[in-house]
């Protein structure tokens, strides 16, 4: 059974910074295209970032770039996001997702497979 566990948010101050982590177990890294994506209260899930299965592609949401790092450690079966000058409207729950399939749209949540609880970053300012 594949599952996502997400980790690292929490409180942080406008033009802070966080790294969130995603350990995926019960099946290897390398077979997945990872994304990260982001649902603030009352708001549809967005797409942040994503990276493909082995590192050389990632993708970035309109408002990340720059901002935010997406990277893969297969040995260590986790992704990592490295969200720098965070701003208030960053703020939300950060959910990790995996595709396994052969077709992969990486800014479509309905191309995930497997997703993870989620964690919530908040952005004081």
């Amino acid at each position: 059974q594949v599952q996502l566990v997400e980790s690292g948010g929490g409180l942080v101050q406008d033009g802070g910074s966080l790294r969130l982590s995603c350990a995926v177990s019960g099946r290897s890294i390398s077979n997945f295209d990872m994304g990260w994506f982001r649902q603030a209260p009352g708001k549809e899930r967005e797409f942040v970032a994503a990276i493909g299965r082995s590192g050389s592609k990632t993708y970035y949401g309109e408002f990340m770039k720059g901002r935010f790092t997406i990277s893969r450690d297969n040995a260590k079966n986790t992704v990592h996001l490295q969200m720098n000058s965070l701003r208030p409207e960053d703020a939300a729950v950060h959910y990790c997702a995996a595709h396994a399939g052969a077709d992969w749209l990486p800014r479509r949540p309905y191309a995930y497979e497997y997703w993870g609880q989620g964690t919530q970053v908040t952005v004081s300012s």
